[in-house]
């Protein structure tokens, strides 16, 4: 929906709630036409429920608005006398519409001096919990958000196991865009396959301001700009179903563009505007290497592999029972084996030849070598011609979208292009874009496969490892104690701050047993 439809939309549920509520307000002492005026009316609302103005904020709140409409239809009701099972259950099942059942059919008498304490057990805990899960929905959505390393891609950096705290604050928390969805949940419900949100409505993108840009080398969390499922109420065999932006499947991996960029990869090597770009020292560049044996030394490799760190797969090369394939080895490693009695080379893997998978799929490119790509900028203009065209027909026609917040139409019939039925030479911008990649270059399914990452699909910057459960592990080993509390990004090598996490909690348990102990005896 574009800004205009939720403007329009917008006046459509006031003028709703004037009719169901007009009566309620003059019964409640107010005046009829202070329930036709937009937010106003939501004030003056919770004065008369009794509740704190603050709600107000509550109920524009995307999300957070679907909790809050249940609580407010069932406070008005019961702050005009309808607090029965029944009411409560009407008042809900009909999306608040039975109150205008009680504004046009009842004898309206206000309760003024309602209590609005829960009345028994039951309300109490069901009252703390709608608070809870509201406050935690707003740390979620705005401020910090969990996270999981499921893949290698990133491997050294960050490892499959390793628990993350996301910020939302760093970039700007992006305002949810689906309006209709469960909180705290992404794109379906917990063990099961049915989607957790309604496609309908969509609010236009929004981003609040951050306290940083997106810079080169930053470890970024993003929403999947190609992902499809396959399961959502489709039989098999059929298309996969489009996901809105903010439900797409979360990605992780580091940023090696930024707009405006021109990006080459060079023998794995990424060039930034024709020169080196430099990695900060905690990233890991790995990739795949051949290492030749001469046959006849034994080695333990199982050790040799355990004392390197080394995790992912190792298989003898085709056709070749002496030489394996090391699929995600550093240049240190690269260089520690090289010192291995037994081991006669080893040879970093280089992609030869064409590999048909590389954006955007027209050029004699491969995984290793690319380039150049220029990474569009907001508000930047480039010419489109047949040969660079496929480098942003995914932008125009699937990320960028029209006024009225329909997609863009582009068609190419001969020489000419057309968007939405105009003749064009050219294309502007509409917002930034980014590069991706993954520091385990050869196991990694990034921006080299599937192009840009449009800056509505960012969904902010990694910055602490709570956690890291290893599945290899045994015993108190499955959690990788030197990885827990440490920072993602940040100078050096990564530090635990576990055993001063410990030191604090400690000290805040000694010091309220003092403090509740000094209180006691100055009671007695």
């Amino acid at each position: 929906m574009s800004l205009y439809q939720w403007f329009v939309f917008f006046l459509l549920v006031q003028i709703v709630h004037f009719l169901g509520t007009w009566k309620l307000y003059e019964a409640a002492g107010r005046k009829r036409w202070e329930a036709a005026i937009p937010v106003y009316n939501a004030i003056v609302l919770m004065k008369i429920i009794g509740r704190p103005t603050w709600w107000t904020l509550l109920l524009f709140i995307p999300i957070i608005n679907l909790i809050m409409f249940p609580v407010i239809w069932i406070e008005t009701l019961r702050s005009f006398g309808k607090k029965t099972s029944l009411d409560t259950f009407l008042g809900i099942i009909t999306c608040g519409l039975y109150i205008y059942y009680v504004n046009y059919t009842q004898k309206l008498e206000y309760i003024a001096d309602r209590s609005t304490q829960p009345h028994n057990k039951t309300a109490d805990t069901i009252s703390s919990l709608l608070f809870a899960i509201i406050v935690a929905t707003i740390v979620h959505t705005y401020f910090v958000q969990p996270y999981t390393i499921p893949t290698s891609s990133l491997e050294k950096s960050l490892l499959v196991g390793d628990f993350l705290f996301v910020s939302k604050v760093n970039y700007g928390a992006r305002v949810p865009m689906t309006a209709v969805a469960l909180p705290m949940v992404h794109d379906s419900i917990p063990m099961t396959k049915s989607p957790s949100y309604l496609k309908w409505p969509q609010i236009p993108y929004l981003r609040l301001p951050g306290i940083e840009d997106i810079k080169r080398s930053d470890i970024v969390v993003f929403n999947w700009p190609v992902d499809t499922v396959h399961y959502f109420f489709e039989p098999k065999g059929r298309p996969g179903v489009i996901k809105p932006i903010d439900k797409k499947s979360n990605y992780v991996k580091r940023c090696v563009g930024v707009p405006g960029d021109s990006l080459s990869i060079k023998d794995g090597i990424v060039y930034i505007d024709g020169k080196v770009l430099q990695l900060p020292e905690r990233a890991k560049p790995q990739f795949s290497y051949s290492v030749a044996l001469d046959g006849k030394t034994p080695i333990d490799f199982e050790y040799l592999l355990r004392s390197m760190d080394i995790t992912d797969a190792v298989g003898y090369k085709s056709d070749l029972k002496d030489t394996l394939i090391f699929r995600a080895l550093t240049a240190d490693g690269a260089a520690r084996l090289r010192n291995v009695p037994g081991i006669t080379a080893v040879t970093q893997e280089i992609a030869k030849g064409t590999e048909n998978g590389i954006f955007p799929h027209i050029n004699n490119w491969n995984q290793d070598n690319l380039g150049p790509i220029y990474i569009p900028e907001r508000g930047k203009t480039v010419a489109l011609t047949a040969e660079t065209l496929p480098f942003y027909q995914r932008i125009i026609t699937d990320y960028e979208l029209k006024d009225n917040g329909e997609k863009n139409d582009l068609k190419v019939t001969g020489g000419e292009i057309r968007l939405n039925g105009e003749l064009i030479k050219e294309y502007t911008f509409k917002q930034n874009y980014y590069y991706m990649m993954g520091d385990n270059r050869h196991n990694s399914e990034d921006s080299r496969y599937w192009g840009f990452v449009p800056e509505n699909h960012v969904v902010g910057k990694p910055v602490f490892i709570w956690l890291s459960w290893d599945t290899n592990g045994k015993g108190l080993n499955k959690v990788r104690w030197d990885r827990v509390f440490t920072t993602v990004n940040g100078e050096g090598q990564p530090e635990s701050y576990f055993k001063y996490f410990l030191i604090a909690l400690a000290a805040f348990f000694v010091g309220e047993y003092f403090w509740k102990k000094r209180k006691a005896k100055n009671n007695i």
